[in-house]
């Protein structure tokens, strides 16, 4: 889901008033729990986005606001990688993102943690930290669309199912990163993932 915080819309340059959801998608093979981050080729600016993962355990389609947690197994950290020097020329030619966005592991990940042990995530600190340095922080409250919301909005146009992951959005202060840099992302409840850019 993308521009779902506030601040972080403002930084990319748009409009922050709430507007229908905006989103891409990744490939399901990008997601990576080993620890590193290769940096990716064509590119000289890759940047970090820290992000709350939702992983459902069943779907459906046109499923209510109301009924949408029933859906979701459970939550993880997790790091939207992009080239963002090959996503801003793909905006400036009306063209998609996937050359800035689903390149492999561009997605790194920790380990699910189940709702049933962390309750249904809605609001707690989102950080991320490049070297020890906070690069950015915000609350899960400030998210435009919620969880459910987000659930809900996508299975009007796709057919949820069961492994589905859902990446939520970043808030502001997302940058670049170099070979060395050590990243750790964070979310209350949910633990710290350690990426190192090799």
């Amino acid at each position: 889901m993308g521009r779902n915080y506030a601040a972080h819309a403002i930084e990319m340059g748009h409009d922050p008033n709430r507007e229908s959801p905006f989103f891409f998608q990744k490939n399901p093979d990008n997601l990576d729990p080993s620890g590193e981050f290769p940096y990716p080729p064509h590119t000289s600016d890759v940047h970090h986005e820290v992000e709350l993962v939702v992983a459902l355990k069943s779907g459906g389609t046109n499923i209510s606001v109301d009924d949408a947690l029933e859906h979701v197994w459970g939550y993880a950290v997790a790091l939207d990688m992009t080239r963002r020097d090959l996503q801003g020329e793909a905006k400036k030619l009306g063209r998609p993102w996937e050359i800035g966005k689903a390149f492999e592991r561009s997605a790194p990940v920790a380990p699910l943690m189940p709702a049933s042990g962390t309750g249904h995530l809605d609001h707690g600190r989102i950080e991320l930290k490049v070297n020890g340095e906070v690069r950015q922080e915000g609350d899960m409250n400030q998210m435009i669309w919620k969880v459910p919301e987000m659930i809900s909005y996508l299975s009007e146009y796709f057919e949820l199912a069961a492994g589905d992951i859902i990446m939520s959005g970043t808030p502001s202060g997302v940058g670049p990163v170099s070979k060395g840099d050590v990243m750790e992302a964070s979310i209350d409840g949910l633990g710290t993932l350690k990426v190192v850019v090799v």
